[in-house]
């Protein structure tokens, strides 16, 4: 019998947003005293409820806007929903914004330490662990430079570095495999396998429909924050493109 280690029950996420453009701080105030401000409900995602598997590897596909980040992020804890419910069992690993704890005037040796704390390692652990992250970075003598030198995808080698060093019971991943050289992706790739093999659930979004479909079991499919489909990865990607095309 398959154990559910992620269980998302009707969740909604609604944004209110001002439905006209307020230059500054003091005209906002003004206007919201004389009430004259009007906002509209702008739903993210919309009762939007599935399951995963221990062990299984699950994609999220859709377009820009189709609510995958967000969702993503209410898994993860970084975003409470406006109602619904999530149920999580394990330790989580989220590869999402990689690097967004990082401090650019600190060098990459400064930040593995500072990020391996935000995430919760011990001191012990990390000073063990060091040599390992810098060397699958491959950054080089980079990592001794400050970080408001690296690239985008510089950053990402390091925070992807240092988020998987363990091996986490739930593995989320968002586009992190689209950054970095053909090398770093190979390799990113290789470890995010290791992890499967060695059964972390993962929860995978990407716009590479290729990568998706080798790499997932199951594939849910939204649209406008909504559940449009989800099933075997071949099926429900196959069905997404012919929707595309059709557009």
């Amino acid at each position: 019998m398959n154990e559910t280690v992620i269980e998302v029950s009707n969740i909604t996420m609604r944004y209110r947003l001002a439905t006209e453009r307020v230059d500054s701080l003091k005209h906002f105030f003004v206007k919201k005293i004389k009430r004259e401000i009007r906002y509209e409900n702008f739903f993210a995602l919309r009762d939007v409820s599935f399951s995963v598997n221990k062990g299984e590897v699950f994609g999220i596909i859709g377009n820009n806007g189709a609510g995958k980040s967000t969702l993503l992020k209410i898994i993860a804890g970084v975003l409470k929903p406006t109602t619904g419910a999530i149920t999580r069992k394990g330790s989580i690993a989220p590869l999402i914004e990689l690097g967004a704890g990082f401090n650019g005037e600190l060098t990459g040796i400064e930040n593995i330490k500072l990020n391996g704390l935000l995430l919760g390692y011990s001191k012990k652990f990390i000073n063990e662990k060091l040599d390992e992250i810098v060397e699958f970075s491959d950054l080089g003598k980079f990592i001794h430079t400050p970080l408001k030198n690296y690239s985008s995808g510089m950053k990402a080698k390091l925070g992807f570095s240092i988020a998987t060093v363990v091996q986490p019971e739930i593995l989320i991943v968002d586009e992190v495999l689209a950054v970095g050289d053909i090398n770093f992706k190979e390799k990113s790739e290789k470890k995010i396998r290791s992890m499967m093999e060695g059964g972390t659930t993962v929860l995978f979004v990407s716009h590479s429909l290729g990568q998706v479909e080798s790499l997932c079991d199951r594939v849910l499919w939204m649209e406008h924050g909504q559940v449009m489909r989800i099933g075997a990865s071949e099926k429900v990607i196959k069905e997404y493109q012919e929707a595309s095309k059709s557009k």
